[in-house]
């Protein structure tokens, strides 16, 4: 399979990803992408032509699409973060692999994300945020919400659905932030090395002592049955941790961010606070946290009047699927009362995330308790201060200094 070159247009393709100005507010350039096309053209980093689908349907189409392969590990696979460049055809579980191997992984943590299981764990949650707004309370009356408040809530949860020790919490934060936010491969190499080394040596001493964590699970289940091997129990608790408390600290920070900037839709919420579920699912819908996702063309594929050749790049905008007219009545406004359930936040299909179940319940008592004990709650800066994240990164503000 060849990569292939995208026909011009006859001006050069705008290039992928692009910055945001406004934290929740797709990057100005996707004003040109939306219209009547679900398809356009753009450029990667190292000068590759890409596709990137923005209609709604037809997202959700090809996020379906077994011609489309997530599989990270393909030697031209297209890298869209400069950091990632070198990965040397590394392939991470769950999110970056194919069937039928997908289809194993998931199959086997299934039961462990379950809604029963998740609603579960609600107490734990609950006792977590409460005791994280008492600190802030107590030494108040200014935080940055996100080292505060929304980092440890997803960050704690998943250490206590893992069965990782949260004592170690600061060393696999930190070093989960440098890999993501990383500017070189060698910065990346060097935290996902970290990362590895640990949980490494944490699946040893699970092994010698189980604990009765999901990690001990699949110790237990898997690894002593020969199902997994230690390297792919290894990988998929790093993708676990990485994915379960990166994407959420973002959506929760976020979401704070985006209730403060539209006051109105906060009052709603603060008369009637059994309408912050569904206003959750409104919050991912309008903000995006994870903007795109990456697939490559196994075979040609018709679609939008265009043909994507086998080896071509392909991108599904998640800012731009979320925000069709086609799909969403008034798609730019954000209505704390609008079904937005079949919005794609967790994406879609057989790679959309394992752990929304536990993402939503976060998100909900998180906000839900926010909004009930700090109702003077309001930003320390105006909007336009607050540091936000690369466009390659998950979305959300690197800090949110409020004040009550």
């Amino acid at each position: 399979m060849t990569e292939t070159e995208i026909r011009p247009t006859g001006s050069p393709a705008p290039s992928f990803p692009q910055d945001r100005t406004c934290p929740y507010q797709p990057p100005q350039a996707y004003t040109d992408w939306r219209g009547e096309r679900p398809l356009t053209q753009v450029t990667l980093f190292d000068g590759r032509p890409a596709w990137m689908v923005t209609g709604h349907a037809e997202g959700r189409a090809m996020l379906v699409d077994p011609r489309l392969s997530a599989d990270w590990g393909h030697p031209v696979f297209p890298v869209v973060v400069q950091r990632t460049e070198g990965r040397g055809g590394l392939s991470f579980p769950l999110i970056g692999v194919d069937d039928p191997v997908h289809a194993r992984q998931r199959r086997m943590l299934i039961p462990s994300f379950g809604v029963k299981r998740m609603n579960a764990i609600r107490p734990m949650v609950q006792e977590l945020v409460d005791q994280l707004l008492d600190d802030m309370l107590a030494k108040g009356p200014t935080a940055d919400l996100v080292s505060a408040f929304a980092l440890p809530v997803p960050s704690m949860a998943i250490c206590e659905l893992l069965g990782v020790p949260y004592a170690d919490h600061d060393f696999f934060e930190e070093r989960s932030r440098n890999f993501v936010g990383a500017k070189t491969t060698a910065e990346a190499d060097a935290a996902f090395g970290e990362l590895y080394g640990y949980l490494h040596g944490l699946v040893g001493k699970k092994q010698a002592e189980p604990g009765d964590g999901l990690l001990d699970e699949l110790i237990a289940r898997q690894l002593e049955e020969g199902e997994l091997d230690h390297n792919e129990v290894v990988m998929i608790a790093l993708v676990l941790l990485l994915a379960g408390h990166e994407t959420t600290v973002n959506a929760i920070s976020l979401g704070a961010l985006t209730l403060l900037q539209h006051p109105d839709q906060l009052e709603v919420l603060r008369r009637d606070p059994e309408a912050v579920t569904g206003a959750v699912e409104e919050l991912l819908r309008f903000t995006s946290v994870s903007d795109y996702m990456v697939r490559m063309a196994k075979e040609d594929i018709e679609l939008g009047g265009e043909t994507i050749k086998a080896g071509d790049a392909v991108l599904i905008s998640i800012s731009l699927m979320n925000r069709d007219g086609k799909a969403y009545e008034d798609p730019d406004t954000f209505d704390v009362r609008r079904k937005a359930r079949h919005h794609v936040g967790f994406g879609h299909g057989i790679h959309q995330c394992l752990g929304q179940n536990l993402a939503r319940i976060e998100i909900e008592i998180a906000l839900g308790s926010l909004i009930a004990r700090i109702p003077g709650l309001r930003l320390a800066v105006p909007v336009d201060q607050v540091p936000i994240k690369a466009g390659h990164d998950a979305q959300g503000p690197v800090e949110l200094p409020v004040t009550w």
